[in-house]
């Protein structure tokens, strides 16, 4: 078992000990989605942290995305709920990059797409291709998105 998802498991149950309903099932939910991910495809496989990271920022990503839709609707309760779900996953995801940081790495990028001969708009593919290896699983995809856009254009 990998270290993260055994860490995952080694929480759920002291969270479950210690009746944390909250951590135990959003963890509970976590596992599940891991387990799907490890036996779809042709043939059953464990995961590396990497993948496993990448599957918690995915249900991440869904409860972020539940929260607004909940808050939208009225339902605040629902919303704190899942943003609390979040917190909880946020816990097992590496720390963000500060907004600083992205624009630092977006700028950089976009100089060395310039230096290439891309400009404009339409150098969006080629500045997100550099931007993307230096900041997978540090930053959200539609932040940096945001970042390209508003570089290019200005």
């Amino acid at each position: 078992m990998t270290t993260l998802k055994s860490k995952l498991q080694a929480d759920l149950n002291a969270a479950i000990k210690g009746r944390d309903e909250l951590r135990s099932s959003t963890l509970r939910l976590t596992l599940a989605a891991v387990q799907k991910e490890e036996v779809a495809g042709e043939q059953k496989r464990e995961l590396s942290d990497d993948e496993v990271q990448t599957v918690i920022a995915k249900e991440a990503k869904k409860r972020r995305e539940a929260a607004d839709a909940f808050a939208k609707g009225g339902r605040a309760e629902s919303a704190e709920r899942e943003k609390a779900e979040g917190e909880v996953l946020a816990e097992y995801l590496p720390k963000q990059l500060s907004d600083d940081e992205l624009q630092q790495i977006v700028a950089q990028a976009v100089e060395e797409a310039k230096a290439a001969g891309a400009e404009g708009p339409r150098a969006m593919g080629q500045v997100m291709k550099i931007v993307n290896p230096k900041v997978a699983g540090l930053a959200e995809g539609g932040r940096v998105a945001a970042e390209v856009k508003k570089r290019l254009a200005g």
